[in-house]
């Protein structure tokens, strides 16, 4: 049977071809765009850690994804903390979203107290703002934009001078000063969240709580970054659960309709190999089973070909935008394989059916 399975692929190689490139860029469409938006996610979690804060303080009906809430409530909630027992220092932040060729999250930053959160930037290039108008970036928006000290760069429609490149992980990829970004979006004065750092991180989940029973700030969302980084997974974050779906779901489609255009003109073209093998005996679960193996090796073949073409197109990505790190997971590359076999099998299904209820006699007699 299998000698008899690799001829009828190898007697139609084209259709072979096209069959096995449709698995393959089924796997490759789950692979990397899943693996875009874990690699994403994955990334900001690392680089909220990266920021030394034991605690984040946010406002009221704050969004888990940073930049999105704006900046609502005085950055003078900062001294209130920094008074609390355990806080040995507190810093507001402006986080500012921009879709300006990617979409980022601009930090403003009073480095005084930012640094004292989360310990000195390492310097790879440059020093600390000089003025008002001064911009630090870390080394894979440089390494992305080629971008050197001294240079010029436009953010929120305003130009900015290059003072420093900082090693990357700590929160933001671009950093300005504070009271700059409150002067650009209006929002003289305010914050957008408060990073807090705590003589002993163990005291966390209690300073929190102590937090949140201080007088009008009830309300807050408080939470340890343990806590926090928790709920940075594609399952809590609102809307990339229900994007993977429709990502997975439109390639169960492209496998599933390719498999089953390919496999169906095959059964309608071997009607008379099929009547030889009934007329010999074959009963119809071998004829069923003929096709589902052949179907499954080209399933195989694609998967391994997606695969290949993943892990190659992924240090090609990094390279071409090392802002965005493309994760492909084991999880992942078992669900993909999963997938595809399970899209593949779908689409043979009714061709195997058809060929097993083909009558000997009709098909002795088919021209």
């Amino acid at each position: 049977m299998n000698k008899m399975i690799v001829a009828n692929l190898a007697y139609r190689p084209l259709r072979s071809l096209i069959s096995i490139i449709a698995v393959a860029v089924e796997v490759t469409l789950i692979l990397l765009i899943v693996g875009l938006a874990t690699g994403m996610l994955n990334d900001s979690r690392k680089r909220q850690e990266g920021t030394g804060a034991d605690i984040i303080v946010r406002p009221p009906g704050s969004s888990n994804l940073i930049g999105l809430s704006g900046a609502p409530v005085s950055e003078k909630v900062a001294d209130i903390l920094r008074k609390q027992p355990h806080v040995v220092a507190a810093s507001p932040v402006v986080a500012q979203l921009t879709s300006g060729g990617n979409i980022e999250v601009i930090y403003g930053i009073g480095l005084e107290s930012f640094e004292a959160v989360g310990g000195p930037f390492h310097y790879l290039e440059g020093g600390a703002f000089q003025g008002p108008d001064d911009m630090l970036v870390d080394d894979y928006f440089a390494s992305a934009n080629k971008v050197h000290v001294g240079n010029t760069v436009e953010v929120l429609n305003h130009k900015f001078r290059v003072a420093g490149i900082v090693e990357h992980g700590r929160g933001g990829r671009r950093f300005i000063p504070i009271r700059t970004m409150q002067d650009l979006i209006g929002a003289v004065g305010k914050a957008t969240m408060f990073y807090v750092k705590l003589d002993d991180p163990a005291n966390a989940d209690a300073v929190a709580a102590q937090i949140k029973t201080i007088s009008g700030m009830e309300n807050y969302n408080v939470m340890s970054m343990r806590e926090f980084l928790s709920l940075m997974t594609t399952d809590k974050m609102p809307g990339l659960s229900s994007f993977i779906k429709v990502v997975v779901g439109i390639a169960v489609v492209i496998g599933f309709i390719v498999i089953f255009q390919s496999m169906y003109t095959a059964v309608m073209e071997r009607t008379r190999e099929i009547g030889i093998l009934k007329s010999l005996g074959a009963s119809k679960l071998y004829i069923v089973r003929v096709i589902l193996r052949e179907t499954l090796l080209l399933a195989v073949a694609g998967i391994i070909v997606g695969m290949a073409i993943s892990f190659a197109a992924r240090p090609l990505l990094h390279y071409k935008f090392p802002t965005l790190p493309v994760e492909i997971t084991k999880g992942w590359l078992l669900r993909s394989t999963i997938i595809a076999v399970i899209g593949a099998m779908m689409g043979a299904i009714y061709p195997a059916y058809k060929a097993a209820q083909k009558d000997p006699i009709d098909a002795l007699a088919y021209e």
